[in-house]
Formats: structure tokens, sequence, C-alpha cells
């Protein structure tokens, strides 16, 4: 049942993340709405509002600042986790699209196989090899649909979908001890609210003109839609990491691009080829079978 758990937490968070694409690649495409603009907003205000919510519940939210050791780790993870996974990932859909975008989180798994096999000095399980070969084999089709000479990819897009893989698994790996000690809303509201400060500093969001686009309540109801999944999704991501394993949660994120591809198809009505199809089936039945078989093989996870 605990696992059941975290494979629930993870699917559902993964889900909301994807839909979160096709959102902010109209809001991108109908708006002059830019890419930190949108960010330095979705960070700051999700933040602001997580951080509320847990003063609200009694929870002391100043103690971290008094703790150098722990202060660090939170600093590090709010602009190498939370902020590198947000930035690159909307600056991969600025460059490509949702679908494309989404899908470039699974060079993550990848990342997180090697790191933490690396640290425990052991090849991983077979399974999670069929799992990311399967995984990654649909991933071929999705992006290039069959075809060795239709990989419909920029080197600015490929690039930020590298950013992406990276700090994907870095958000994956790096805070389970802050999580244990504060809590997971604690860390991703200060992490959300440092990456988003630091952003808007960078980025002189006070002088931006794109403030009065926000008078349009339908944009804003849009962006306000982005925030809410797009928090939401990143605590139940957190929250699945105590009930199954780092590679586990990395992998059955697979549910993002799909997810993201079915908006995409019915709003955007982005078409898909045949090949395309055959890859998000292929992605479907590689997350069962990881789910399956990592009951039967989580110790040696």
């Amino acid at each position: 049942m605990i696992r059941a758990k975290g494979i629930v937490l993870i699917i559902t968070g993964a889900m909301l993340w994807g839909a979160t694409g096709p959102l902010m690649e109209w809001i991108l495409s109908h708006s002059r709405i830019s890419v930190p603009f949108m960010l330095t907003i979705r960070l700051l205000i999700a933040g602001i509002g997580l951080l509320a919510f847990l003063k609200i519940s009694g929870k002391q939210l100043t103690p971290i600042w008094r703790q150098p050791y722990w202060l660090k780790r939170l600093v590090i993870f709010a602009l190498f986790g939370m902020l590198g996974v947000q930035y690159s990932f909307v600056a991969a859909i600025e460059s490509s699209n949702a679908v494309v975008a989404t899908l470039l989180q699974f060079l993550a798994p990848i990342f997180v196989v090697i790191f933490v096999s690396w640290s425990i000095k052991k090849w991983p399980p077979k399974y999670q090899l069929y799992g990311i070969f399967g995984t990654l084999l649909g991933l071929f089709f999705l992006l290039t649909n069959g075809s060795f000479n239709k990989l419909l990819l920029s080197p600015e897009a490929l690039a930020w979908g590298v950013a992406v893989g990276l700090s994907f698994a870095f958000y994956t790996l790096y805070p389970s001890a802050l999580m244990k000690e504060w809590g997971v809303l604690f860390v991703v509201g200060w992490s959300m609210l440092i990456g988003g400060v630091v952003l808007g500093s960078l980025s002189h969001v006070w002088k931006s003109d794109e403030w009065t686009l926000l008078l349009d309540w339908k944009l804003s109801i849009l962006v306000l839609t982005v925030i809410v999944f797009g928090t939401v999704a990143f605590v139940l991501f957190l929250s699945s990491m105590k009930y199954i394993s780092a590679i586990e949660t990395s992998i059955l994120s697979s549910m993002e691009p799909l997810t993201a591809m079915i908006i995409s198809v019915i709003w955007l009505q982005q078409v898909l080829g045949v090949w395309q199809m055959v890859g998000a089936l292929l992605m479907l039945v590689c997350v069962t079978w990881l789910s399956i078989a990592g009951d039967r093989n989580k110790k040696e996870v």
C-alpha cells in the first residue's frame, strides 16, 4: 500500500506537470509574455502561497536561515533544482513545443541511473535497463516519427533538453535530506521563493512592461492555472520519493509527455504520426513494466 501511494502521487503529479506544458506553449505563442517574466511570477506566487499556508498551519519558517549547513543546501536546490528545472523546461517549450520539451525530460533517468549505480558501485537491475531502453526507444519514435532523417529538433532545443534532463535528475536526487529534515512543503515553498527572487532580480522584473498584459482576465486565468498545476505537481513529485525509489520516480514521470501529447492534440490540434503513437504506447508499456518489476526488485534498488 505504501508503494502504491507513491505511484499514485507521482503519476498524478506527472499528469499535472504535463498539462502545464501546452498551457505555457499557448501563453508564450499567443501573448508577449516572456519566459523570465512568467517564471518569476509563477515562482514568487507559488512560493509565497505555500509559505503562507505553512505559517497559518503553525509552522516556523525562519529557523533554517540560522543554520548555515541547511541553508546552503536549500539555496543550491533552489537554484539548480527548482529554478533549473522550471527555466530549462519553459525555454525548451519556447524553442520547440510542449510535447517535445516534456519528452526531453527522459534524459533524466539515464543520469539518475548512472549516478545511483556509481554511488553504490553496482550495475543497475536488468528491469531498469530494459525499461530505460524501451522508454528511450519510444522517445525516439515520438521525436522522429520513426525516421533518422526527421529529427525535429533544433540545436537550441536539444541544448535546453539536455539541461532539462540534468536539472531534473538533480531535482530528483538532491533534496531527500532536506525533505526529511524540514518537510516537502517547506522545501518547495522556500526554493520557489528563492528561485523567483533570484530570477526576478536578474531580469529586472519590476521594470517590465509585461505587467499590463495580466489585465486580460483570460490570460490571467491561464497563468494562474499554470501556477497552481505546477506547484501541486512539484509537491506531489517530491512527496512520492518518500515511498518509491528516485529511479522509479524519475521514470514513472513518463505520464508527463503522454498528458502533454493528449492535450496538445485536442487543444492545440497538433497531429501525431503513426510511429509517434507507437512510441507513446511503448512508453506506457515500459512504465507499467517498471512499476510491476520494481515491486519485485526494490531490494536491489
